[in-house]
């Protein structure tokens, strides 16, 4: 018997034929039959969409991960707005997150100050010093290192220098000296004492009693006081009785003020000077080292202060810093540093 074949896929023709679209035959397949549904297309349109989906992510993440970096940067300083004011740098420059505060003038400012030790026939005394130059000048007080045969100076980092006179000016109670071998040292900046008023607040960086780089803060008290103190290094006027002479006397530095004196017999032969009062704690072995401003700027040389003696401060040592100390304005060392270097007043 013979069967009617009929093309693959086809359907008997008694049949309706099967709906396309809106209830119409598909004109273009054969018996009015559609073709099997164009899966491709559908298939690619889905693959489509998670690439999409993955390259919107993308860039998202692109955005808000380059915003993220942006703000890390502002916060740590290194984005590209970033100038040198806005991180720590060599010298007395403050940084600009810790400008105006004590600690900010602390950090910035210490490595520049020394300790200095003087040896000489009386004893050994120890004093504070400022360094000014890379190589190795340091501004000290005339009755930190006067008299001595030897001078050491210790750095903040512990290093220590032998160090050789330079110049001194006795009448100013100012000195110059000179580290051997030193170089790319910090240095301070020396700023402009005509600037100071009443009530600014400054810091006082020294060696008290051989603590170096201690770090006191108070305000200016007072401006142009009359300081008085021992001109030479000799008999009771000088070195034995000096300030920061570590053993005889009282340990205090003498000086005169208002017709009285302090700490001890200041002498014959004596210097008056203008000084910036403050009452930032100055001790023993502060003398030559820097008042400064909250700019970081070195705007005196402490040099004097005032401690009860025992019998006044009712025990056997001699009291502390009560608040009453005294430097010599920075304006007067500049104009007395072309003077100093050329040995011209020792």
């Amino acid at each position: 018997m013979t069967e009617n074949l009929r093309p693959s896929g086809a359907h008997s023709t008694d049949q309706d034929p099967a709906p396309y679209g809106h209830g119409t035959a598909y004109d273009g397949a054969v018996g009015g039959y559609p073709p099997p549904p164009p899966y491709a297309p559908t298939d690619r349109r889905r693959a489509k969409r998670p690439v999409a989906l993955l390259a919107a992510v993308a860039i998202a993440a692109g955005v808000i991960g380059g915003g993220t970096a942006t703000l890390v940067g502002q916060l740590n300083g290194e984005g590209s707005g970033a100038t040198g004011s806005g991180g720590a740098v060599n010298g007395t420059t403050i940084s600009q997150s810790s400008k105006g505060t004590v600690a900010g003038v602390a950090e910035a400012v210490s490595p520049a100050i020394v300790e200095i030790g003087a040896n000489s026939s009386a004893g050994k005394s120890t004093g504070s010093g400022v360094v000014i130059t890379e190589d190795g000048e340091i501004v000290t007080n005339n009755h930190v290192i006067s008299g001595a045969q030897q001078i050491q100076v210790t750095l903040s980092t512990g290093r220590t220098y032998t160090a050789d006179v330079v110049g001194t000016d006795p009448d100013k109670d100012l000195a110059l000296i000179k580290l051997q071998g030193a170089s790319g040292l910090k240095t301070a900046t020396l700023g402009d004492s005509s600037q100071v008023k009443v009530g600014d607040q400054v810091v006082a960086i020294g060696s008290p009693e051989g603590l170096t780089g201690t770090v006191t803060s108070g305000i200016v008290s007072a401006l142009d006081r009359d300081v008085t103190v021992a001109r030479d290094d000799s008999g009771s006027s000088g070195r034995s009785q000096g300030q920061d002479r570590q053993g005889g006397g009282n340990g205090q530095w003498p000086f005169e003020f208002g017709g009285r004196q302090f700490n001890g017999d200041t002498g014959e032969e004596t210097t008056t000077y203008k000084a910036l009062q403050t009452d930032a704690s100055l001790n023993p072995g502060n003398s030559g080292g820097a008042l400064i401003n909250m700019n970081g700027e070195i705007i005196g040389i402490n040099s004097a202060m005032y401690a009860p003696s025992s019998s006044a401060a009712g025990s056997g040592s001699a009291a502390g810093s009560v608040g009453l100390g005294f430097a010599i304005p920075v304006n007067t060392l500049k104009a007395d540093l072309d003077t100093l270097r050329a040995g011209d007043g020792s």
